[in-house]
């Protein structure tokens, strides 16, 4: 990391829509962040993220340069404290501090909001997010080995998990 992120940290919003799906695009293009060959409509992406845990770095022009969103992971209310978040920054973006940003974000909103859970599934061969996530404060759990197939390949994948010291 080249020092402080040179971006500004904003809740994320329908006017950076098509940015975050573009990024959301190289993402799936790179091959080492999902299992998703497309990324969704706006609306799907908008229904599925929790409107108060989803943010944007900013360049100063305006431009997003990374996001990080999160979703519940269950309706059950023993679930209720815990989500799963995705974090993706534009390639030409990254080794600037961008996901770090944003996941400190995260880690702050959802512990202002009594969350005691952060938990994202990370394909091995992604090991700068998989690096980024333990500097963040995240522990692997395990990994689920061959849980999908991926462009015809069996793929695992590493869980991460933060507890928040302050959610007790």
């Amino acid at each position: 990391m080249n020092g402080a992120p040179s971006a500004a940290v904003v809740p994320l919003a329908a006017e950076h829509a098509e940015q975050v799906l573009a990024i959301y695009q190289a993402g799936v293009d790179e091959g080492n962040a999902t299992f998703e060959t497309s990324p969704p409509s706006w609306e799907a992406f908008e229904a599925a993220k929790l409107a108060d845990h989803r943010f944007a770095a900013l360049d100063a022009d305006r431009s997003v340069l990374g996001w990080v969103a999160a979703s519940s992971v269950s309706d059950r209310c023993a679930y209720a404290g815990v989500v799963e978040h995705s974090v993706y920054v534009r390639p030409d973006a990254r080794g600037r501090g961008i996901a770090s940003a944003l996941l400190e974000a995260l880690i702050d909103s959802t512990e202002r909001a009594g969350i005691w859970t952060i938990q994202s599934g990370i394909f091995p061969e992604n090991t700068a997010g998989l690096a980024v996530h333990r500097r963040a404060g995240f522990r692997i759990i395990g990994t689920r080995e061959r849980i999908g197939r991926h462009r015809g390949v069996w793929r695992d994948v590493v869980l991460v998990e933060r507890r928040s010291p302050a959610v007790v």
